[in-house]
């Protein structure tokens, strides 16, 4: 597409609905190019124009293209050549067929590699089942600092929302004391509908959501309606245990594929093992922190449409990220109905209201419905009512700023604190979203025993093998900055540094 069209063509299509005027100018713009990429409407290596002439066309600021072109460099749309201008990245090769007969895989060279399922052998996928390690147990997920998954919920707004909660049970409104037959309280699943069009460019219809007790209940919901016993699933390795344990806990097969600077990467082996399910943390990977990029997300949903599998997107914390805007969704990209998006509000509220929401294709919203009213008979309507409440009355967006600030400098102190590691032969890995960073060791280190040393100078941190399936074994520290307070965290970060250190020299030494 020629430069002087592009502004023309941009300008038909914010005149859409599907870019209503609502949505802040940037993410109009944002949104209209990334489609115009992904339908390769902009051929891959085609130039862009300026963000000043796009600015004066547009007839917006140039801030505001620069934003939404500062987007799409994040999420690896587009790059820029110093002295040169701004291309198209990426597209889907002309050699991606969407033929169902081949499967796709890349080569370590980042080729396309085709495969004809007729030359494929089905291998059998080994029955990986962890051991109970001790910094997994229930028992012992007492919140001590850096403890990882644990978010400051002293924080939270109690006052206001007691007052919230006061308010319905003056109202009494009978039908909030009852179970929920229609997927949750309709204002709630609205007002999250709303947000998730905004912030996660989810595309989605207010029938499709639907409210669950969290993240684990709606993994548990997914494995019962799409799976048979012993199916296979592919997780990523590392994989988040809990969703690994459920999984597990529903008789089905996990196929353990590694993940590497750009996200989950199947390889030729891993394509001859068709699973029914794929669970993946494509915005912030859980544990290791990348971000998959455009060309794995969409292998994956090429993939999933040929196989006839189903795509679970954990989006357990998108509310945090410190740097860049916001990562789109895996299931805003999706088109053909294969992604089944999760999300929650105990990593952004407070634990214990155990509410999550999951975004469902249209044609599973019927079965998704009466299923978990069936085998779940959900409540906490009453809860669901203040929510609504929460959210629509601003206190939500309020309560997510400032804990974006506070737990973005507490990451900033922490990261402070642990450089000296590098001395030792650790590698800090980069975060920019979250609540927990990793310390990385080289595959020789015993980072069970390190986590040990840590527990015994009061700090809380789980060794990255624990979150490892079948052989592979990845070392280090998963580490949570989000309930060490501010003005400590140096202080227990030093500590931990010293841990750290004190634990690979030993070990270098036996």
């Amino acid at each position: 597409m020629k430069q002087p069209v592009l502004s023309e063509w941009l300008l038909t299509q914010l005149s859409q609905s599907r870019f209503p005027a609502r949505m802040p100018n940037h993410r109009r713009v944002y949104e209209a190019i990334r489609r115009a990429i992904t339908e390769q409407v902009l051929p891959s290596g085609c130039r862009l124009p300026s963000t000043r002439s796009l600015a004066t066309d547009l007839g917006m600021s140039r801030n505001t293209v620069l934003t939404a072109f500062d987007q799409l460099l994040d999420e690896g749309y587009v790059a820029a050549r110093t002295g040169s201008g701004t291309y198209v990245a990426y597209n889907q090769p002309d050699e991606f067929s969407k033929n169902p007969n081949v499967i796709h895989s890349l080569n370590p060279e980042g080729n396309i590699i085709g495969l004809s399922r007729r030359g494929l052998i089905a291998s059998s996928t080994q029955n990986n089942h962890p051991s109970d390690h001790s910094s997994n147990h229930p028992s012992n997920h007492e919140v001590q600092p850096f403890t990882p998954g644990a978010d400051d919920y002293s924080k939270f707004p109690f006052e206001l929302w007691r007052r919230l909660l006061n308010r319905q049970w003056r109202m009494l409104d009978p039908a909030l004391l009852d179970s929920s037959h229609d997927g949750g309280y309709l204002p709630l699943r609205q007002s999250i509908a709303d947000y998730l069009r905004v912030s996660r460019a989810v595309n989605l219809k207010v029938d499709q959501v639907l409210i669950t007790s969290g993240t684990q209940q709606s993994i548990d919901l997914c494995a019962r309606l799409l799976t048979d016993h012993n199916d296979c699933v592919w997780v990523e390795n590392p994989c988040y245990w809990a969703a690994r344990r459920v999984l597990e806990a529903n008789g089905l097969q996990l196929h353990p594929v590694a993940v590497d600077n750009e996200g989950m990467a199947p390889t030729t082996q891993d394509f001859r093992v068709k699973p029914r399910l794929i669970y993946t943390t494509p915005s912030h990977q859980y544990p290791k922190g990348m971000v998959m990029s455009y060309g794995r997300r969409r292998l994956l949903l090429d993939y999933a449409q040929n196989q006839g599998a189903w795509i679970i997107e954990d989006d357990y914390d998108s509310e945090f990220r410190f740097e860049g805007r916001p990562i789109s969704s895996l299931q805003g990209m999706d088109q053909d109905g294969r992604v089944l998006y999760l999300g929650t509000f105990s990593k952004v509220m407070y634990p214990g209201i155990r509410l999550g929401y999951m975004v469902i294709p249209p044609q599973l919203v019927a079965p998704f419905k009466n299923g978990l009213y069936e085998l779940q008979r959900p409540g906490q309507v009453m809860i669901q009512a203040a929510l609504a409440d929460f959210i629509e009355e601003g206190h939500f967006a309020s309560h997510i700023r400032r804990m974006r600030q506070t737990y973005g400098e507490r990451r900033r102190l922490l990261q402070a604190a642990l450089a000296p590691v590098a001395n030792a032969g650790a590698r800090l890995s980069p975060v920019d979203s979250g609540l927990h960073l990793v310390v990385e060791f080289d595959s020789n280190v015993d980072d069970i025993r390190v986590a040990e040393m840590a527990a015994e100078k009061g700090l809380r941190v789980y060794a990255l093998s624990n979150y490892c399936v079948g052989a592979k074994q990845e070392k280090g520290l998963i580490i949570g900055y989000a309930y060490a307070a501010t003005e400590h965290i140096t202080h227990y970060g030093n500590i931990l540094a010293n841990v750290i250190q004190e634990s690979l020299r030993k070990q270098a030494l036996a």
